[in-house]
């Protein structure tokens, strides 16, 4: 059995961008086909997603607003720029994508069997938490779960990178690991001592980064 580096404990993971594809990716190009400028689409879906602000997104995840709520406010957020951005149709476009990807659901399963402790840490919606949920065979690849719409709170904030660890056992940060697609999330886990992997659309090499920290 291969010896951990780090004294590694645990390994949290995020959810899209990680399991999926990256829907920061997807709204890119969506915005390249509706004519906005570079990073326009993002920002008006997502808001400042490094921050934790009032922008609807951020409430959406944190479950303080309804989705319909949300959407009404980034159309008119989106009609204000002359662009029609329309959460729902997102939604549709990010649903067609493929599914899961197996190498990654492949490596959950083979940290389960070195005695890895393992969790999710997800920005997400409570609307959609059935059908994410059903993507993947979310309780036996995690010990714990962690969704911010049933939190309260979204990454970056520390607090729900604290939770996942103490619901896991009390790990200590230096002992754990986490991978995101988004740089601000694997910052932010590093400020409080977490090993911190950033998965590019391509996962091959965060997975290699995994693997060089276990073997």
């Amino acid at each position: 059995m291969p010896v951990l580096k780090r004294n590694l404990k645990a390994v949290l993971f995020d959810f899209g961008g990680v399991f999926t594809e990256s829907p920061f990716v997807a709204v890119d190009e969506l915005g390249r086909e509706l004519g906005a400028a570079p990073g326009q689409l993002q920002e008006l879906v997502f808001g400042p997603y490094p921050e934790d602000t009032d922008h609807p997104w951020h409430q959406l995840e944190r479950g303080e607003i309804e989705l319909r709520t949300a959407r009404e406010q980034i159309l008119a957020r989106g009609r204000a720029q002359g662009i029609e951005v329309d959460l729902f149709w997102l939604f549709e476009r990010l649903g067609q994508s493929e599914g899961p990807r197996r190498e990654m659901v492949r490596r959950v399963r083979a940290l389960r069997r070195r005695g890895l402790r393992t969790a999710l840490v997800t920005n997400n919606v409570k609307e959609f938490r059935d059908t994410w949920r059903k993507l993947l065979p979310t309780d036996a690849l995690f010990e714990v779960v962690v969704d911010s719409s049933e939190e309260g709170v979204r990454k970056p904030d520390p607090r729900i990178f604290e939770r996942a660890l103490e619901r896991l056992g009390g790990v200590a940060p230096e002992s754990a690991l986490f991978l995101d697609d988004a740089e601000s999330n694997v910052e932010a886990a590093k400020r409080l001592g977490i090993h911190g992997v950033l998965v590019a659309p391509n996962p091959a090499s965060a997975l290699a980064e995994l693997d060089a920290l276990l073997d």
